[in-house]
């Protein structure tokens, strides 16, 4: 999908105004989150992510685990390994967008540009169909509390061609409620005020587009969320097929954006309301957290995407190693498969946190869940 001489970078950039110590952590760990599945792919990468002892498990599990892995644990470490990628001749494919100072357009298999612009959570008016759409409108600062009222439901995102350090949590509000507004209110300029969607169905609809532009389904996924509306996990496999006419507009919108130069994987969220309403809610044109576990299942269990898989992630305050033995006995009965990990005490960071992304999967959905939730419950989540 990348091809030969293509260097994969999966890590946001940090943004003017935002505290490094804030995001440093989730922006780290997203870069080790390819380390499973990259293969012979060259991977900039935190060294949070490629501990021994959890690349030998995900080895063990038979994953294709990076064989050039360019380790970064700071940020000068990671402006060093993007020089030294592109002075080895190879072009970068940038996940997030990064400063062209580090990263000239002409050295990236997609500009920075392009990729805020698609993941801008207001392009959406633009790349899909108005019968795909919810109702929304785009709102600057000065406008926000007019646009948010405390009596009525609505759902509020972040439109910027930014990554903010991977921190751009969508904000659910349910009329009557308290308000809290999320820490992007602070620091963006302009925000989408969308329509609160009484959702009953909720997909993950994979897609890729590779070197010769053409859009391509990869798999269909559905998507787990907490009560405020956050992802928390996916479901794989046998899951509940989205109707055709949807699925049909993922890939022409994939393929629009192929269209302007997008290369890679993307998830598109899509949605089906009780009330038979099919919307697109969020256009994700980079690497994400239910690409991984999928191609990960595609390269050494293709058979369990005839059962039933569902991702989760457990995060500890506790060594990687600790987290990897108490989960040992699991691993050993079958079912069970690491598809990324990261600690932050192998890197600069402050904070003390290991976390470990998973996927449960067997023939039995009831079963898949049951062990799903017991993990969940034993690390505390």
């Amino acid at each position: 999908m990348y091809g030969p001489g293509v260097a994969v970078a999966a890590r946001p950039a940090l943004e003017a105004g935002v505290p490094d110590s804030r995001h440093r952590t989730t922006r780290d760990s997203l870069s080790a989150r390819p380390i499973s599945v990259a293969a012979d792919t060259t991977l900039i990468c935190s060294t949070g992510g490629t501990d021994p002892v959890l690349l030998e498990q995900l080895r063990e599990g038979g994953l294709p685990v990076g064989t050039d892995l360019r380790e970064f644990g700071s940020e000068a470490e990671f402006a060093l390994r993007v020089a030294e990628v592109m002075s080895d001749g190879q072009v970068i494919a940038l996940e997030y967008p990064q400063p062209t100072s580090m990263c000239p357009d002409e050295r990236a298999v997609k500009t920075a540009q392009l990729v805020g612009y698609l993941n801008n959570k207001a392009s959406i008016t633009t790349l899909v169909d108005p019968r795909f759409q919810a109702r929304r409108s785009v709102v600057p600062r000065g406008d926000l509390v007019e646009a948010t009222p405390w009596e009525k439901s609505w759902v509020l995102k972040a439109a910027t061609n930014d990554s903010h350090g991977g921190s751009l949590d969508v904000y659910l509000h349910e009329a009557g409620e308290p308000i809290a507004l999320p820490a992007f209110t602070d620091v963006l300029g302009e925000f989408v005020v969308e329509e609160y969607l009484h959702i009953l169905r909720n997909w993950g609809i994979q897609l890729y587009v590779g070197a010769d532009a053409v859009a391509r389904l990869l798999a269909v996924t559905e998507q787990r969320v907490d009560d405020t509306g956050v992802y928390v996990g996916g479901r794989f496999g046998l899951v509940t097929p989205p109707p055709p006419e949807l699925l049909a507009e993922c890939v022409a919108t994939t393929q629009r954006a192929a269209d302007v130069g997008y290369r890679g994987l993307c998830s598109l969220d899509c949605a089906q309301t009780r009330d038979g309403q099919l919307v697109m809610l969020d256009l994700n044109f980079r690497i994400t957290s239910g690409s991984i576990p999928l191609l990960a299942l595609e390269s050494i269990r293709p058979d369990a995407l005839d059962g039933h898989a569902e991702s989760l992630k457990l995060t500890v305050a506790a060594p990687m190693a600790d987290l990897l033995a108490e989960l040992r006995p699991a691993l050993a009965a079958g079912g069970l498969l690491i598809t990324s990990g990261h600690d932050t005490t192998r890197t600069d960071s402050p904070v003390r946190q290991s976390t470990l992304q998973l996927l449960v999967f067997g023939d039995e959905p009831d079963d898949v869940t049951a062990r799903r939730t017991a993990l969940e419950a034993k690390a505390g989540h």
